[in-house]
Order: structure tokens, then C-alpha cells, then sequence
């Protein structure tokens, strides 16, 4: 509706109120009382309409800005920071400013106002300094042979009753997923976890400054044992992020491998059932289980490095089969999945992705 219709419906009904009154001269105009009221009371005077391109009469919007009657004025403002800024108040909070000028027999404004005042003028901010923290670095590790990045996280297996659970502690070797240590115990304990690390590290071998061992920040992990301990073997410790599980994938993929097993149980009877299962699904994992990521190979063949021959016995059974029938093979002569060559936990975005020998 244009400026002008606006403004003719207003008069009429303005001319009609002293008879009939505004409700009933609204409705005899068909014009809402809300909108009638809107014009009447606006207190700026509207632009002339202006033509857009097409030819459309266009009304400018219009700002009207109203003084509330309680505001303070402009000097009583001034007068107010006057007081805030004060080297008697300049530390002192709003509220306190309040209440000590009542104390002394002065109201200036409300508590809210001198809030109001102060954050107009940006100066409502924390001066207090805080503890700032520096963000967590992305573990960025690479393995490319054994023994070089273990990673190692806890799991719970469900006891026999409710809120019971048993703890399974595993020592994952990330280039050839090799579970060098496992033990299912009653607790989480970083001195039980210490006696693991150690008894790994025993049996593999480990030459100083020749092992990354990474986790997450569990209590057993993050825990001072455990870093002494590393410290004295002259293994380098490694924490994933913060409430971040991508850091430590290598060990949420096998207890995902574990816990989706077919026969894995829902609940154990009791702590020596869950070390009998864990016995026997370890043996597999390591011994049998063809890792899609190891080229088809077991862990025990990459950690102790008989994927090679393997590999190379695979190799004469495919070229005998190719030289048997070629015409099945459409393409090229068939070839063994190749061997890993690296193993990444958060991996660069300009490096190459790992390939397969």
C-alpha cells in the first residue's frame, strides 16, 4: 500500500473517530486499527516515495528514535562516568560504586545504568589475567619397520554382574599391528600398566632411543610411573589430543576387531574367562588373522619379517595359475598384495599416503 493511500485512509479515519470512534471508523475503511495506529503516531515525517529501476514506487524505511522520558540526559550521563572513572572508584565494581554513594548520601543512576554507561564505552570486560594454555600439538608419528611406534589404550570387558568389569591392557606395534603385550586385570593401574611397558620392552628388545610408545590421556597413561618408567628405558612418550580418538586409531580398531568377534561374549563369569578368551582371540589376531592393511599378511609374518618369503611363495602360486589359464586373467598377470612400507598416526597432508611394496 502506497505512501499516499496510507495517508488519505488515516485522515479519514481520524474524521470519523469524533463520530463513530477510531474502532468503529477502522472498520467501515477496512483498515486494521494496528496499522492506523502505526501511521498516526509516527513521529517523523516520510520521504517522498522514490522510483526503483522498473518503475515500482519504493518507501524508504523510516527510523524513528524515541527518548524515553526516564533516560538520564547527556550532562547527568557525563556526570555519572565523571564518578566511574574517579581515581575513588576507578577499581571498584558498579554495584559497590552504588552502595557506597548511598552510604554517602548520593544516588546517581541505578546499578544497571552505570553498567549500561560503562558498556557503551567498551569498558565492562575482565581485566583479570587468565591462565592461558597452549593448544595441544597433533601427534604426528610414523613407523616404517617394526618396533619403532607402539601404541597401547585400556578397554573393559563386562564382569558377571552389573557395573563389574574387567580391565584388558594391550601394547599394539602400529607397522605391523603385533600385539606385543596384553593382560586382562581387576583395575585400571598405572603400576600394573608400568609392569607391562617393562615386560614388553624386555622381550622385544628395545635399544634406547629406539622406541615411540603413544596413548591417550587415561590416568594410567598420562600417569607419573609410567613417565618415569619411559624415562629410565629411554622411550619416548606420545599423547594423543584431548577428548580426540582419532589420535590412537590403530588401538580403537583392534579392540573393534576384538569386541565384534562371533563368539565374543556380551559378559564374562569371571576374570580367568575373560584371560582364556583373550588367549585365544591374541593367538588368532596375531598368528592367523590376514590384515587387509599388512597386504593380506598376518602381524607375526610383518613383526618378524617373514612377509617377504611369504609373499614371494604367493607369487609362484599366482604365476602358475596365470601360466595354466591366461585367458583368465584379462589384464595383466596377477601379482601378491604388496608389502607395507609405512605406518602413519596423523600423517602430514603434503606427504604421500602409504604404499604397499
Amino acid at each position: 500500500m502506497s505512501t499516499m493511500v496510507m495517508t488519505a485512509i488515516t485522515e479519514a479515519i481520524e474524521e470519523l473517530a469524533p463520530l463513530v470512534g477510531r474502532k468503529a471508523g477502522c472498520e467501515a475503511v477496512g483498515a486494521p486499527r494496528a496499522t492506523h495506529y502505526r501511521s498516526r503516531k509516527a513521529s517523523v515525517e516520510e520521504p517522498p516515495a522514490a522510483l526503483s529501476p522498473w518503475g515500482c514506487e519504493v518507501t524508504p524505511a523510516i527510523t524513528r528514535v524515541q527518548q524515553q522520558p526516564r533516560a538520564l540526559s547527556e550532562d547527568e550521563r557525563a556526570a555519572v562516568l565523571v564518578v566511574l572513572h574517579s581515581e575513588r572508584f576507578t577499581d571498584t565494581a558498579p554495584a559497590s560504586v552504588y552502595a557506597t554513594l548511598l552510604d554517602d548520601g548520593v544516588y546517581l543512576a541505578s546499578i544497571s545504568t552505570m553498567y549500561r554507561l560503562l558498556r557503551d564505552r567498551g569498558e565492562t570486560g575482565d581485566r583479570r589475567r587468565h591462565a592461558t594454555h597452549p593448544a595441544k600439538v597433533k601427534p604426528e608419528l610414523v613407523a616404517d619397520r617394526p618396533n619403532q611406534v607402539w601404541s597401547w589404550d585400556i578397554t573393559k570387558l563386562h564382569g558377571p554382574a552389573k557395573w563389574t568389569h574387567f580391565y584388558l591392557y594391550v601394547i599394539l606395534d602400529i607397522f605391523s599391528r603385533y600385539p606385543v603385550g596384553w593382560m586382562v586385570a581387576s583395575r585400571e593401574s598405572a603400576v600394573l600398566a608400568e609392569r607391562l611397558i617393562s615386560e614388553a620392552v624386555r622381550q622385544q628388545n628395545i635399544d634406547r632411543n629406539q622406541l615411540t610408545l603413544h596413548a591417550d590421556r587415561g590416568s594410567s597413561m598420562a600417569s607419573k610411573p609410567v613417565a618415569f618408567l619411559l624415562a629410565d628405558l629411554g622411550v619416548t612418550k606420545s599423547h594423543s589430543r584431548p577428548r580426540v580418538s582419532n589420535d590412537n586409531p590403530y588401538s580403537e580398531a583392534q579392540f573393534k576387531t576384538l569386541k565384534y568377534r562371533p563368539d565374543f561374549p556380551k559378559t564374562f563369569g569371571c576374570i580367568e574367562d575373560s584371560r582364556v578368551f583373550c588367549n585365544g582371540f591374541f593367538r588368532w589376531y596375531a598368528h592367523e588373522h590376514r590384515h587387509s592393511g599388512l597386504g593380506l599378511h598376518t602381524p607375526a609374518d610383518v613383526h618378524y619379517l617373514r612377509a617377504g618369503a611369504v609373499r614371494e611363495t604367493r607369487g609362484h602360486v599366482l604365476n602358475a595359475a596365470y601360466g595354466a589359464h591366461p585367458e583368465r586373467f584379462v589384464r595383466n598377470p596377477p601379482q601378491p598384495p604388496g608389502l607395507p612400507t609405512a605406518a602413519w598416526i596423523n600423517r602430514p597432508e603434503n606427504t604421500e599416503p602409504p604404499t604397499q611394496k
